[in-house]
């Protein structure tokens, strides 16, 4: 895998990791009623889970690219059509990032890191994200080494993107500036995931 292909999919993670969704929302919560370590536990908890969900998806992908490329691209299609579906829905939404924002009762670090897992895990638009991210990158990275590296990255951007948010959201008074700007993050993320959908479909 060169250089420019890895920072093509490290842009792709970090737009993914920082569309506004449940996550956010389950990041948010505990780091707003228990904490900051109980943010990062949860960003933790979350970002093992997406790294299991990238390493199925990954070796599904490989495995019907080599036995029908035809299911392959549809595939590939199928996820460039989710990809354009949640762009538009983040360009219609009304509420913005504020209104996923919930605080909460203090819980355990056990139930922060339950919490954390479980909503990547049992969130099937994740296997569909990947589905279309990885597409594009697992016939270039056939080596041992390249999947790794397809795996890890979005692990750790998606560890690194909450454990910010954690730290950030320590404060609840940041709360009131991002309800400031909330819709026009979501603005941003629509435009952002349409064009990715276009950029899948090209490339096929």
């Amino acid at each position: 895998m060169t250089f420019s292909i890895w920072l093509s999919l490290l842009m792709i993670c970090m737009l993914g990791a920082m569309s506004p969704g449940p996550s956010l929302a389950v990041v948010a919560q505990h780091s707003l009623a228990g904490g900051r370590l109980h943010g990062v536990v949860t960003s933790w908890a979350h970002a093992a889970g997406v790294g299991i969900y990238a390493l199925l998806t990954l070796l599904g992908l490989a495995v019907v690219l080599k036995q029908s490329p035809t299911l392959f691209q549809v595939m590939t299609y199928a996820g460039a059509a989710y990809l354009a579906y949640l762009g538009f829905n983040a360009l219609r939404s009304k509420g913005g990032v504020a209104a996923k924002l919930a605080a909460g009762e203090p819980s355990s670090l056990l139930v922060a890191a339950r919490d954390g897992a479980m909503i990547s895990l049992l969130n099937p638009k994740l296997a569909l994200f990947f589905l279309a991210l990885f597409s594009q990158f697992v016939a270039v990275g056939t080596e041992l080494s390249s999947r790794a590296i397809i795996v890890a990255t979005p692990l750790l951007v998606d560890g690194l993107w909450y454990t910010l948010i954690a730290f950030v959201l320590s404060n609840p008074r940041v709360l009131d500036k991002l309800r400031m700007k909330a819709q026009l993050i979501d603005r941003l993320s629509g435009v952002v995931l349409i064009l990715l959908a276009m950029r899948v479909v090209v490339q096929v």
